[in-house]
């Protein structure tokens, strides 16, 4: 089994989030102090006939004194997301080198195979689906029957003329026919091993099928060998 668990922090954990985090608590704790240093600068300078009423006083400060205490969360916080991510990793790990169904709206060429998962037959009785290059083009485009279960529909990567095409993420699309051959909406699933997870900088973390990338709420299940 080969593939990859990537992150992209050390042992910390969630660089990425952090450093969103750690921005937002800086711009906190800025006013926090803001408002420590005017309190200050005006108890100073009060003049003493006129002196602050300490009922709105004893109110600025229970409201920073909150203001505090999220400083504080926010850090407990960002390091909790950088511990779950790791966390989550690490359970991607088992699933390098097995067949997973996904959403996606690209299909993983692997070793010369692909596979979509078709949905049992209901209103739709058949399923056209074509393969698309970058551009548009149709590479492949077959029709086929829905069975009373679901069923898988492999490309072997080739063509419509026979041209064999390298190992990538290609665009499809498929349209469901009823009984009396109109269209309408169908759903297919993608099938493919798992090669890597990992966490791109400022992202949530991401298992890849060759070279499709899914988020991991895409995932609907391993497939069956």
């Amino acid at each position: 089994m080969s593939g990859t668990i990537q992150g992209t922090t050390g042992a910390g954990g969630g660089a990425a989030a952090a450093a969103t985090a750690t921005k937002g608590t800086t711009g906190l704790a800025g006013d926090f102090n803001t408002f420590l240093t005017l309190l200050t600068t005006q108890l100073q300078n009060q003049d003493p006939t006129k002196a602050m009423d300490t009922n709105e006083m004893t109110n600025q400060l229970v409201s920073f004194a909150g203001v505090e205490q999220q400083i504080a969360m926010n850090a407990h916080l960002t390091r909790l997301i950088g511990l779950q991510q790791g966390a989550q990793l690490t359970t991607a790990a088992p699933l390098i080198g097995e067949r997973v169904e996904v959403e996606s709206n690209r299909l993983s060429l692997q070793d010369g195979s692909a596979t979509l998962r078709l949905p049992a037959a209901g209103t739709v009785q058949q399923a056209v689906i074509r393969v698309l290059d970058s551009a548009g083009r149709i590479l492949r485009e077959d029709t086929v029957k829905l069975g009373s279960a679901a069923r898988d529909w492999q490309w072997d990567g080739k063509t419509r003329a026979g041209q064999r095409m390298p190992d990538g993420a290609y665009d499809f699309a498929v349209a469901g026919l009823d009984a009396q051959g109109a269209v309408q909406p169908v759903t297919a699933t993608v099938v493919g091993t798992a090669t890597a997870a990992r966490r791109p900088s400022g992202g949530d973390i991401q298992l890849q099928l060759g070279a499709v990338s899914v988020g991991f709420d895409a995932m609907r299940g391993i497939a069956n060998p």
